[in-house]
């Protein structure tokens, strides 16, 4: 996965930090970035500052008023994709701001410490955003310090529990999976967002044991379903970027299934476009060594990402789940119809299995039945819940599918 974090002071110049996560063509990388009249970056932009330590840069904006502006385009510059060794890659930016005069030299190490403050808030808005540095956000980034001490040992303290959302056959309305999703439960918090612990998760490393132990938990209680008697069915796990480029990962999932007897046609594991396309070789060849398993791969948030045809053919994916953006509007934007359509028939050509996620109303239920979707995810079915509480309802399903085949 490629990663550019650039932290940018206003003033009498403007300072870039540049973080390459992915090492195999970092040097190439920045051989790229520095030749910036080649990428369309304004000269004044770039000017080399290796005094502040690392890969920075500095630059000065000629018009203060046009910063903005000259700042959404750099940003979607180096957004783009481009080639080295004649590979495809790309990168997603996040960009810190502090507005202030750097022309003390003493007060460099305070902007740019305002500025990575900034960044962190860019980035727990997600990938390509800039952001501006105001006392609100040194606050908040207290709370994100505070929160990131607290989640280190929380799975040991067993405040991780996993809850569980049925997906629905659309014609049969039987369950016919389950979404393994994580949640915190606080001491004193209260059971705490996924959407404020998962970036920070993300961001630490702590995902990767988080992720194993969901996956670990998961695996474990669907094995105990089906020796209570409960008809199997898949358990979908999310995988996070983080996760994926480890180079244990083939193993822990062979641990995994043979430590909780999980047979693996029963186990699903959920990667999005964005991180499968950092870097494409790597990706096949974890995917194919998955797929031998016996594992099911589902292409998660399908539309949202690159999208790229051409690739989306050569992996080895039993699923694609129509993104719950799409799905939300289906029966009144035409455009999240034609693109829900699209993909539906494009999975139906390349025989994948179909999902909907964010399914909320009869409306939509309907639209994507008529058109062939096969499953559907959301709260329509069913909201996440406890193992416990998830269990009523897999042996009324069961049930329900024993007198339907009688």
């Amino acid at each position: 996965m490629w990663e550019k974090e650039s932290t940018v002071t206003q003033g009498a110049s403007i300072p870039l930090v540049i973080e390459v996560v992915s090492t195999n063509w970092r040097d190439d990388y920045y051989k790229k970035f520095a030749d910036y009249e080649e990428m369309g970056i304004p000269e004044y932009w770039i000017t080399d500052y290796a005094a502040l330590g690392g890969r920075n840069f500095i630059g000065n904006p000629k018009q203060p008023a046009l910063f903005v502006c000259e700042l959404v385009d750099v940003l979607s510059i180096l957004s783009k994709p481009f080639s080295i060794n004649g590979q495809q890659i790309h990168i997603t930016v996040s960009i810190g701001i502090t507005i202030n005069d750097v022309s003390d030299r003493k007060n460099v190490e305070q902007l740019l410490q305002q500025a990575q403050m900034a960044l962190s808030q860019a980035k727990q808005q997600g990938r390509s955003q800039y952001q501006f540095y105001s006392p609100k956000i040194n606050a908040q980034l207290q709370e994100r310090l505070s929160l990131e001490n607290e989640l280190r040992g929380a799975v040991e303290r067993g405040e991780m529990v996993v809850y569980y959302q049925p997906l629905i056959d659309l014609h049969t309305r039987q369950v016919t999976a389950l979404e393994a999703l994580v949640r915190w439960q606080h001491p004193t918090r209260g059971l705490v967002s996924p959407a404020q612990f998962i970036p920070i998760a993300e961001n630490n490393g702590l995902i990767v044991p988080i992720g194993e132990w969901v996956l670990r938990t998961a695996c474990a209680q669907n094995r105990a379903w089906h020796l209570a008697g409960i008809k199997p069915i898949r358990m979908s796990v999310n995988l996070s970027a983080r996760q994926f480029e480890e180079p244990n990962l083939v193993e822990v999932v062979t641990q995994v299934l043979e430590e909780t007897g999980l047979p693996a046609a029963y186990l699903e594991l959920e990667v999005t476009e964005s991180f499968l396309m950092s870097d494409i070789q790597h990706s096949l060849k974890i995917l194919k060594q998955l797929r031998e398993l016996g594992v099911w791969i589902a292409l998660d948030d399908f539309g949202t990402g690159y999208s790229s045809l051409n690739y989306l053919k050569r992996f080895p994916i039993n699923m694609l789940k129509i993104d719950r953006s799409f799905v939300q509007d289906v029966t009144s934007n035409p455009d999240s119809a034609a693109i829900t359509d699209a993909i539906i028939a494009l999975a139906k050509s390349l025989q994948l299995k179909i999902t909907a996620e964010g399914v909320e109303t009869i409306e939509q239920l309907e639209y994507l039945q008529k058109r062939g979707c096969e499953e559907g995810q959301g709260f329509y079915f069913g909201i996440p819940a406890p193992a416990e509480r998830t269990t009523a309802i897999l042996k009324q399903n069961s049930q329900q599918m024993e007198e339907v085949a009688a």
